[in-house]
């Protein structure tokens, strides 16, 4: 029986090529469509009796994809409870590669409730990028401001 000696610099060279292989694939994990749940908090509590702390509200959406439009195509708006306040969208909305988008809910509209959401649903032609959906929470009162971000999770892939 011949032993075979193997060196560190060709375990290193064998991962690096392995990796090198991997890598770009695994890195751009791609997509066609996905419904996204994005938390929309109108309003948080504050100090001991838990006074409401209103908030204007922005869903942002962007296409990360540098090449490919994606198409949005569902932006609903949920209280609490669950129940359907407003749907965004008439008609889907284009995006192009790199471009972003933008819906907002007043600082005044407290229908919402602590527990608002957005239900997003997006598609595109071809696997491309995931775009990136955050909501922007923000309000000043009294000499007091207060902003927050929360970011979208999927539950839908198409």
């Amino acid at each position: 029986m011949k032993l075979v000696k193997i060196s560190a610099i060709n375990i290193l060279s064998a991962c690096i090529l392995t990796f090198s292989l991997l890598g770009p694939v695994a890195a751009h994990a791609g997509s066609k469509g996905q419904t996204v749940y994005v938390p929309g908090y109108s309003h948080i509590y504050s100090g001991d009796m838990g006074k409401p702390f209103y908030l204007a509200v922005t869903l942002s959406i962007r296409n990360t994809d540098p090449h490919s439009t994606m198409s949005i195509t569902q932006v609903d708006y949920y209280d609490s409870d669950g129940k359907l306040l407003t749907r965004h969208l008439d008609k889907p909305v284009e995006l192009a590669p790199l471009a972003a988008t933008r819906f907002i809910v007043k600082e005044s509209d407290k229908s919402g409730g602590s527990g608002a959401n957005f239900i997003v649903t997006w598609k595109a032609k071809g696997q491309i990028s995931p775009p990136l959906m955050e909501s922007i929470m923000i309000s000043t009162r009294a000499q007091q401001g207060i902003s927050f971000t929360s970011r979208g999770q999927v539950i839908l892939e198409k």
